[in-house]
């Protein structure tokens, strides 16, 4: 085939297509404009999630009348002038690409006026054509309203979420931002409703408490970190949660660079790494972190979407944020202070892999069956799949006899076959699920009342999930109503849950649900899991003789009794076969 030049209409939607690739990043980009016009307020609107309109206003600087024409074509911007200034980058925009490629595959009206003008105007560009233009009302600052997204590019709408998916990822941006900006004034209203609104105080905890609630808010500490680097001057500020104020998701933790919001698994591990031994598996801390490094010493230049980053020396980004966070816990009595300033390599992200077993010696302690691998965050629980014939007898376990717990965390018993040593709480993780499931299936989960109904708190994207799957949420017990702006009262609990928090059970639930991927039966079992989880006893619970011995009859009853549904191991096993050759009597 020869070689021809593309049309410009082509090259223009080939380049929209890297910078827009969902309602989301055309609010991602409207936004930063916005801020890095200076402004003081920013109100955030979407209409059929975002795609049939999403509206950013803001009172920031504006844009003269004779450059609007100029701002919608491609590589035109004020935020830099040459190349040498991409080794410097202040502003969170620079590439001069945003309006253009929001407007080559949208109808965007920009309505804008300066404090120095007399009156305002506006331009109408749509499919990358400027369709009218000239002079109107309007208050200080500049509103774009992008209708009709995608409509020239049908193949994208096909890779797009639910109109409320989409929303939501739309109102976890605007709260985002709110905590890279507590000095602005941020607000989103979805389909005429106003969801969330920051007071622009300056205050990063009223932020917090705002988004997250007061318990939250009350429990997070200050982190603050300032070193010398190379001339200039490395520091990290915000605020993380104490070990008692988790969620089930990684989502809660919320990363700047030099106020830009970033995508970075080195930075969010440094997070976690400074919680080692803090927090219990499958628990994550609430973190809002700005790090503030020299320009020259990073590169968002990546990707025209702007949210990847480089460092050129990765190992100290981790540094600075592990030792900051680390202190910060130290500070208040919670962890020891971190050691020294000195980089090590950075590991790589971890999932929540299952911690390794000691053996006693090579080859005596050996699993019963081998656990499927465990799932990350996220990610599907996968229905159970037939056993292969060579396993399929050691699928069920043997009846087993109680000796004692070990550490209140393991159960230890006696088989035909030799010793067991088995985790009580995914054991009972593995009852529950079952118990769960099964009893969805036949429609009869229990519930029970409390006698003192709990006000929770939401977090915006969690009300509106509640608002879409409550009567999914209510089939497994839950008993829950509104209340009042983003708080609702739980009436009741699943049964299983027993006397564990109610507020945190509903939040981890609506967490794991944010997963837009669960669909059918891994959404069905996600849910189970997590209200399964929620209600197993927990490692550290002394049990009696009678409870341990009846978790054992419970679970050899199990459909699949050696993994929890998140892929743990339950058991393992020593033969006696092991025993008798280690102990040298055979």
């Amino acid at each position: 085939m020869p070689i021809r030049l593309l049309s410009q209409e082509t090259v223009a939607r080939i380049a929209a297509g890297e910078v827009v690739e969902r309602p989301v990043s055309v609010a991602k980009e409207l936004i930063e404009n916005a801020l890095d016009a200076g402004a003081k307020q920013v109100d955030v609107e979407a209409q059929g999630g975002g795609i049939a309109l999403l509206r950013v206003a803001d009172d920031g600087s504006g844009i003269a009348p004779g450059e609007l024409e100029i701002a919608f074509q491609r590589y035109a911007t004020s935020k830099i002038e040459s190349s040498e200034d991409l080794e410097r980058i202040a502003s969170l925009g620079f590439r001069g690409e945003a309006l253009s490629s929001i407007a080559a595959v949208a109808d965007v009206t920009l309505v804008t006026r300066r404090k120095e003008d007399v009156g305002g105007s506006f331009i109408r560009v749509a499919d990358g054509e400027v369709k009218e233009r000239g002079r109107r009302g309007a208050p200080q600052g500049t509103s774009v309203t992008v209708k009709h997204l995608f409509r020239n590019v049908p193949a994208r709408l096909k890779f797009l979420k639910s109109n409320a998916a989409e929303a939501g990822r739309i109102s976890t941006l605007v709260s985002q931002y709110a905590l890279a900006y507590p000095e602005v004034r941020f607000s989103l209203t979805i389909d005429g409703r106003r969801v969330f609104a920051s007071q622009g105080s300056g205050d990063l905890r009223d932020a917090l408490t705002r988004l997250y609630g007061l318990e939250a808010g009350e429990a997070m500490l200050a982190v603050e970190h300032r070193e010398e680097l190379g001339g200039s001057e490395l520091g990290v500020r915000g605020m993380v949660s104490s070990p008692g104020v988790t969620r089930a998701s990684r989502n809660y933790i919320t990363i700047f660079v030099n106020r830009r919001l970033v995508q970075s698994r080195t930075l969010s591990y440094a997070v976690l790494d400074a919680y080692q031994g803090l927090l219990m598996t499958g628990r994550y801390p609430i973190a809002a972190l700005d790090l503030t490094i020299d320009p020259s010493e990073t590169d968002v230049n990546v990707h025209p979407a702007k949210m990847e980053i480089k460092f050129r020396d990765e190992g100290i980004a981790f540094a600075a944020i592990h030792h900051a966070v680390r202190n910060a816990l130290a500070a208040s009595g919670i962890a020891r202070p971190a050691q020294g300033m000195t980089p090590a390599p950075v590991p790589a992200p971890v999932t929540n892999a299952p911690a390794a077993h000691t053996p006693l010696s090579p080859g005596a302690v050996q699993p019963v069956w081998r656990a499927p691998a465990p799932v990350k965050t996220g990610a599907p629980i996968a229905p159970p799949a037939p056993a292969a014939p060579s396993v399929q007898g050691e699928l069920k376990l043997p009846i087993l006899r109680v000796l004692g717990q070990m550490r209140e965390t393991f159960i230890v018993a006696e088989g035909p076959d030799g010793m067991y040593l088995i985790d009580q709480h995914t054991a009972h993780e593995r009852v529950l699920f079952d118990q769960l499931r099964k009893a969805k299936r036949s429609g009869a989960v229990k519930a029970q009342g409390m006698l003192q109904p709990v006000t929770v708190e939401l977090t915006p994207q969690q009300e509106r999930l509640l608002e879409e799957q409550g009567a999914r949420i209510r089939d497994y017990g839950f008993q829950v109503e509104p209340f009042g702006e983003r708080t609702v009262l739980v009436r009741g609990v699943p049964e299983a849950l027993g006397a564990l928090s109610p507020a945190r059970a509903l939040r981890d639930v609506l967490d794991y649900m944010e997963s837009e991927d669960l669909k059918g039966y891994d959404w069905e079992d996600r849910l189970i899991a997590s209200v399964a989880c929620h209600g197993a006893v927990r490692a550290g619970k002394t049990m009696t003789q009678a409870e341990m011995q009846e978790m054992l009859r419970l679970l050899e009853a199990a459909e699949n009794p050696h993994s929890c549904p998140h892929g743990r191991p339950v058991l393992l096993r020593m033969t006696t076969a092991q025993l008798e050759k280690d102990f040298c009597r055979k």
